[in-house]
Parts: structure tokens; C-alpha cells; sequence
């Protein structure tokens, strides 16, 4: 099939778009790596009577790291950001997911931007922001705001940004040195989405646990952070029976839904089998980083 007819603007820079978000609203859709959208109005599923094509904006593709904080922009490149150098030492739980991410072209093309708009319940980028505790940088013609990931995702498909806004930059405090990261996905094959994953940052302090985060995703509401499992694990020694506990928390936690991949139940016992792999493994790095 053929999309519907539209409108295609390719702007060069942020204010230009975001110019062209305010005049046209709920009718135009902004288009980055294109791996969703595009199949989408092929098949007609989405109709709008302009798409905006931002990746001839450069100002929107950078990796930096400013005091602490590495920054992000929303056009870079998901092979950018697995091969980055920067980001494999300030932010490795970021380049570690960005590999299980699809195929290497899609990869190539595909943004961290656009999956975080998207919002894909599947999508790794959206946990990893969550474990991360990231801050997304949300521009409009009249200013910016920021947003928690926490905040940022309110559904399937669904984020904070109104029609009029446009995700410029996500922010990510850098990799402290008692800091350690895990990820995990389960999926049919390699390169599909998953049917469960779980990402995981936590840092120790004399043998303990100081602080956890624990996002997972392939919930069919979107990711989501397992806050009382990670507080349980907070001024603890790490033990394999204290990580199986936080995997039975953090599966009761959430609640899964079965679809062609895998049942409800299966879903379930994923999550209690990753937690804890996931966990432990994180708190390894940690330890080994401050030791």
C-alpha cells in the first residue's frame, strides 16, 4: 500500500520546525528515523496532513558530557550512541541496551529520540531512561520545559509531548564511580522486540546496597520502574536470596498481559527470572567499580 497524501516540510533548523509544529498541530507528525512512521502510513493506520522531517537538523545529533551531565540530542543515531566512546564510560547501561536494539540497519537510521516519542511498550530506550532517571528536554516556539521519564511516558504510544513540542535533548547524570549497570531482554529472536526486559542501576557502599532502580519493560502499558522491589534491596548485602525476593517483588509489581509472544504467566515468570540475574549482575559492577 501507499500512504495518504500529505504535505512533506524539511526544515533545517529547531525553530523552523517547531514553527511549523504550532501552526499545524494535531495535523502534522514529525519524522526522525522513520522505522515506525513510515510503515505506519503505508498502511494507512496513521493519516496527517503534514509530516515534518527534522533529520536535516543538525543542532538535534550530539553526544556531550558538560559537568556531570551527559547530554544527548534527540537525532543522534542509534549506532552513534553504541559505538560511542563517551557514553561506554558515563553511560554504559545506555550503550549496552542500544545492542539489543533490532538490526544493525535499522540501528543506523533509527534515533533516540524517535523511540522515546514513540513510546513502544517493547522499547528499550524508554526503561533505560527510567533506570537512568533521565530528564528529557522538550522544546515549543514559546520556550522549553523538562520532564522526568518517570513523567514522560503516560501510555502504550503515548508521552507528555503536546502537539506543538518537540524532544530536543535527553540528559543523563554521568556514571558515578560506586555506580554499576545491567540489561536484559528475552525475545523470540535476536533483533525482535522484546517480551520482557529489565534494566537496573544501583550503586553499594561498604558491601551494601545505597541505591537501586529497576525498570522493566514489555508490559503492555509501557515500562515501569519496580519501586518497592528496588527499596528492599537498599541497605542490604547483596545475597542471591535477597535478589530472588526482588525478583518475586517487582514481578508482583506490575501486571502482564499474554498476546501471540508469550502468555501473561510466562511474562510473570520472566520478570522473577530476570531480576534477580539482572540485579546481582548489576551490583557486581558496582562493587568492582568502587573497590
Amino acid at each position: 500500500m501507499k500512504p495518504a497524501p500529505f504535505r512533506y516540510i524539511a526544515p533545517t533548523t529547531i525553530e523552523h520546525a517547531l514553527s511549523l509544529l504550532a501552526e499545524h498541530g494535531d495535523n502534522a507528525k514529525i519524522l526522525a528515523g522513520g522505522q515506525s512512521l513510515v510503515p505506519a502510513l503505508n498502511f494507512r493506520l496513521a493519516r496527517y496532513d503534514v509530516v515534518i522531517d527534522i533529520n536535516r537538523i543538525s543542532q538535534l545529533a550530539f553526544i556531550r558530557h558538560d559537568n556531570g551531565i551527559v547530554r544527548i540530542g534527540s537525532m543522534t543515531r542509534q549506532r552513534e550512541i553504541e559505538t560511542s566512546d563517551l557514553l561506554a564510560r558515563h553511560a554504559p547501561l545506555l550503550a549496552e541496551a542500544t545492542r539489543s536494539i533490532a538490526h544493525l540497519p535499522i540501528r543506523s537510521r533509527g534515533t533516540i529520540g524517535g523511540s522515546l516519542s514513540h513510546a513502544d511498550p517493547a522499547a528499550e530506550y524508554p526503561a533505560v531512561a527510567l533506570a537512568l532517571d533521565a530528564e528529557l528536554v522538550i522544546a515549543h516556539a514559546s520556550g522549553q520545559r523538562r520532564v522526568p521519564a518517570r513523567d514522560f511516558i503516560v501510555g502504550p504510544l503515548e508521552t507528555a509531548l503536546r502537539p506543538d513540542e518537540l524532544l530536543i535533548e535527553i540528559r543523563i547524570a554521568a556514571r558515578r564511580a560506586d555506580e554499576g549497570f545491567a540489561f536484559e531482554e528475552i525475545s523470540r529472536r535476536q533483533g525482535d522486540f522484546a517480551v520482557i526486559g529489565v534494566a537496573a542501576a544501583m550503586s553499594c557502599a561498604d558491601g551494601r546496597i545505597s541505591d537501586a532502580r529497576l525498570a522493566i519493560f514489555g508490559l503492555g502499558d509501557g515500562p515501569a520502574l519496580a519501586d518497592d522491589a528496588a527499596r528492599a534491596l537498599i541497605g542490604h548485602a547483596a545475597t542471591a536470596e535477597l535478589f530472588e525476593q526482588a525478583g518475586l517483588a517487582a514481578a508482583a509489581s506490575v501486571t502482564t498481559q499474554g498476546d501471540l509472544h508469550a502468555t501473561a504467566d510466562y511474562r510473570t515468570h520472566l520478570i522473577q527470572t530476570l531480576v534477580p540475574r539482572v540485579a546481582g549482575r548489576a551490583f557486581r559492577h558496582a562493587a568492582g567499580a568502587s573497590s
